[in-house]
């Protein structure tokens, strides 16, 4: 595990100095900050739809294998496009291109990574695990965004995509000596021979991963919070950008605080998660209406000062919500479906990620920062809140049996209440 989280942490570093990287070269290529949101949306759009059959393929071959073979495909695309850019032939059509490739990739390389993860750890320290992987990938956010500057400024742009290649190749390298740990279940390879993908009672199709996640319903509550989290919430580089330059007067500067302490917050936030032992979707529901109320408390901030107070909070909550949530989805479904359950969820999570940025920055038209932030953070609380309300009311309370008043045989009495 000490290995698996060093691995991720230089690879995080790596992705991280890459997309810093990227949608300035963007820029530089084109002048548009319109093809630079383009090239984001080609890069997720894929997961829209392919999550759903990277699921499938991680529950059907080993995790190490597609694992391996997904972090080295990752790495080729990062080195095919440094060459480009070091021979400055890369133009929009060919990043476009590279960008969606890379889409397709991460729908594999998504879950296969974060169970293979989950099986390095005994199953009661998955949640454990889960917030050791959240504060490596915060870890590794903060180095790269630092070591892009420093990075360009010395060897320049495709030196970003070179390192970011090097570091998935040392994450291939180190996944052949990972060794799961005692009763953790694998699943195993299965030969591609017609009906094997029935073989001992297991249903390897995209049908079956989709069932149960509508069938669950703790998985339906727990999409439902995360999703109204992610529209009218925590879209902070956006909503707080213009909170801080606008009514607040601040720069660039006092913007960049704000970042490092919501950076800060979340590294509390994972530590305080890798302490969690038995989460749940009320847990993640809870944390999530409390984040929506310091989002208005935020909104009316008088200044700058008062918002940094708030600020942290604001991503402490967030990343243990997070990190409950995560430990959620990846414990409910049995082994052989947790692959499949995640492509669901990449898939549910990449409407948010489309829709959200455009609803909420439709919301800030309308109501302005801080009313966004209010409103948002409202409809979050008010939604969760009315759905709680709602899930008692539906929970059927027992029927007490009083024996005065009746005169049923008592076998019968209690064969009734049951």
């Amino acid at each position: 595990m000490r290995w698996w989280s060093l691995a991720n942490f230089v690879s995080n570093a790596g992705t991280w100095m890459q997309l810093t990287v990227q949608n300035l070269l963007v820029l530089q290529i084109t002048g548009s900050a319109a093809a630079t949101g383009l090239s984001m949306s080609v890069q997720a759009a894929p997961a829209l739809l392919m999550s759903l059959v990277g699921g499938a393929a991680v529950d059907r071959f080993p995790r190490k294998l597609t694992a391996a073979v997904s972090q080295a495909a990752l790495g080729t695309i990062a080195f095919v496009t440094a060459t480009l850019v070091a021979l400055d032939q890369l133009n929009l059509a060919s990043l476009m291109v590279l960008a969606a490739v890379t889409g397709v990739v991460a729908t594999v390389d998504g879950p296969a990574c974060a169970l293979l993860g989950n099986d390095l750890v005994p199953p009661q320290d998955l949640p454990s695990a889960i917030g050791v992987g959240a504060l490596v990938h915060n870890a590794g956010r903060l180095a790269g965004a630092a070591l892009a500057g420093v990075t360009v400024g010395v060897l320049g742009t495709a030196s970003a995509y070179a390192a970011n290649g090097l570091s998935f190749l040392f994450v291939t390298a180190v996944i052949p000596f990972l060794r799961p740990a005692p009763g953790t279940v694998r699943v195993a390879p299965v030969k591609s021979l017609p009906g094997a993908a029935k073989r001992d009672g297991r249903d390897l199709t995209v049908r079956q991963g989709l069932a149960y996640f509508v069938r669950r319903p703790r998985l339906v509550a727990l999409a439902a919070v995360t999703g109204v989290s992610a529209v009218f919430g925590r879209n902070y580089a956006l909503t707080l950008a213009v909170l801080v330059t606008g009514p607040l007067a601040g720069g660039a500067g006092a913007f960049g605080t704000v970042s490092t302490v919501l950076a800060v917050g979340g590294i509390v936030g994972a530590v305080l998660g890798a302490r969690l032992r038995r989460p749940s979707v009320r847990l993640v529901g809870t944390l999530a209406a409390v984040g929506g109320l310091l989002q208005v408390a935020a909104g009316l901030s008088p200044s700058l000062a008062v918002l940094l107070v708030l600020v942290l909070p604001m991503a402490v909550v967030e990343s243990v919500s997070d990190t409950a949530g995560t430990a959620v989805l990846q414990t409910d479904p049995p082994s052989r479906l947790r692959g499949r359950v995640l492509g669901v969820w990449g898939s549910v999570g990449t409407v948010w990620s489309l829709g959200g940025p455009p609803a909420l920055g439709l919301l800030m038209e309308l109501a302005g920062a801080r009313g966004a932030l209010v409103a948002g953070g409202l409809i979050i609380a008010c939604s969760i809140a009315s759905g709680h309300l709602l899930h008692r009311r539906r929970t059927v309370q027992p029927v007490v049996l009083r024996g005065d008043e009746d005169h049923t045989p008592a076998p019968a009495a209690l064969g009734t209440a049951a």
